[in-house]
């Protein structure tokens, strides 16, 4: 690895940490929230916000920027703190998360939020705008790549498979969807609800390329996006393992956290492991 690239990854890790700080507290304050999933994912949209992703925070519309889709859209806490650290959006107005009036919702709103590319929340749909959105570019001939973040229980979900099996139709290549495998869903494990495994085999047998990576890791992150399309021809997945939870020792793996809001005390004992404000 070059010394540019070890700067990289060494920032990102930083503001990877320093989002899970802003983003445990602003859950605590505003008394809503899901933790567990906002802390697998945040290393991912850290990597795809600071190394990967060609967008503008100055013009946030531009026609030329890369579209990224959170697709698990209840992690919205997770994509705000992202966006006000990449300066979307003051950091300030984090503060005001889930309160009423503010534009900063439970799910992220396109309408409201400079940096959203679409509202989402009810699961499943995600990679569907993706697919229309890749298909865009290739109709007119633009340059643009589309990225999508799903969470693993979402994929019990029939309209992404619809979605998978046209993105495969159209040999949308420009298309790579970044699957937050932290094992977990709300109540249970994902293959004690539906199954999954072999996921991977799953999204090849939908015409897809696929690779499996740490998504905890940045450099492993980064190597795997330097990379897609991964064949040409083929829409890519991701498949970044991930720990519900990750960062903090009694949220890991836990699948209370899913949307348990941590007490004053548990922000201050995940503050502590987490390195303090």
């Amino acid at each position: 690895m070059t010394d540019a690239a070890e700067d990289l990854v060494s920032r990102l890790r930083t503001l990877s940490n320093e989002a899970r700080k802003r983003d445990l507290a602003m859950i605590n304050a505003a008394g809503l929230g899901h933790a567990g999933g906002d802390l697998s994912v945040i290393d991912i949209l850290t990597t795809l916000y600071f190394g990967v992703l060609n967008v503008n925070p100055e013009r946030p519309d531009a026609p030329e920027r890369d579209r990224f889709i959170l697709s698990k859209g209840h992690c919205a806490g997770a994509l705000y703190v992202t966006l006000a650290a990449r300066g979307f959006f003051s950091p300030a107005e984090l503060d005001t998360f889930e309160q009423p009036l503010s534009r900063l919702n439970g799910h992220p709103d396109a309408s409201k939020v400079p940096g959203v590319e679409t509202s989402t929340g009810p699961l499943g749909h995600g990679l569907a705008v993706g697919v229309g959105a890749a298909l865009g570019a290739k109709l007119s001939g633009a340059n643009w790549r589309t990225y999508v973040v799903t969470g693993d229980g979402e994929l019990q979900e029939g309209s992404v498979w619809e979605a998978a099996m046209a993105a495969s139709q159209f040999r949308l290549d420009s298309l790579t969807v970044i699957v937050d495998r932290n094992g977990l869903q709300q109540g249970s494990t994902t293959e004690l609800t539906i199954a999954l495994e072999p996921l991977a085999e799953r999204w090849r047998a939908f015409g897809w390329s696929v690779r499996e990576v740490d998504g905890h890791d940045h450099g492993a992150l980064l190597a795997a996006l330097a990379a897609v399309p991964f064949e040409p021809g083929r829409p890519n997945c991701l498949i970044a393992h991930t720990h519900k939870g990750h960062g903090v020792s009694f949220m890991e793996d836990r699948v209370e956290w899913h949307h348990r809001v941590p007490t004053d005390a548990d922000l201050q004992a995940a503050l502590a492991e987490l390195g303090g404000m």
